[in-house]
């Protein structure tokens, strides 16, 4: 397995977006979409607290999170990443995106890119994605990207698996 950290944060390019190590910045344009722990930011310096929080998880090896940048503006739209470690060479995807960027299409985009870049240069053998229930956008999100529900889990949320076509 090749897992974080490593000599060069990764950046990975599509037509429309890149995904790309967040930077100081970027945390005002974050900060509603700014959660650590499921605890939500209030405030630019609580963002840039949890941004250094998931800095130190990606050095420590246990996670890996990108910006989701509009690759014509280079703006920030949303974060996505592994989080939870790599135990058993499976990795957890999870992302969020503000909400005037919703169905354009940037996510599904983001997803793809990121659970192949597990698959296929981390050495993960699944990828993951868990959502509530009621998520119908996640669960719309999960099956254009191509998971599959995998399993039904505790406290009324679903097991996704990425599916590599």
């Amino acid at each position: 397995m090749h897992l974080p950290p490593y000599d060069k944060f990764p950046k990975i390019v599509s037509e429309t977006i890149i995904l790309r190590e967040i930077q100081d910045d970027d945390i005002k344009d974050i900060v509603e979409i700014s959660f650590y722990d499921a605890m939500p930011a209030l405030t630019v310096e609580n963002a840039k607290e949890m941004q250094d929080r998931i800095n130190l998880d990606y050095q420590n090896g246990s996670s890996i999170h990108w910006g989701v940048a509009n690759k014509q503006t280079n703006q920030i739209m949303g974060t996505l990443g592994y989080y939870r470690g790599f135990d058993n060479e499976i990795g957890e995807l999870g992302c969020v995106l503000k909400s005037e960027f919703h169905g354009k299409g940037f996510m599904t985009t983001a997803m793809k890119m990121a659970a192949e870049f597990g698959i296929n240069y981390m050495g993960l053998t699944k990828v993951i994605a868990i959502t509530d229930k009621n998520n119908s956008n996640a669960i719309k999100l999960f099956n254009r990207v191509g998971f599959v529900k995998t399993r039904d889990l505790e406290e009324n949320e679903i097991e996704y698996q990425f599916v590599n076509k």
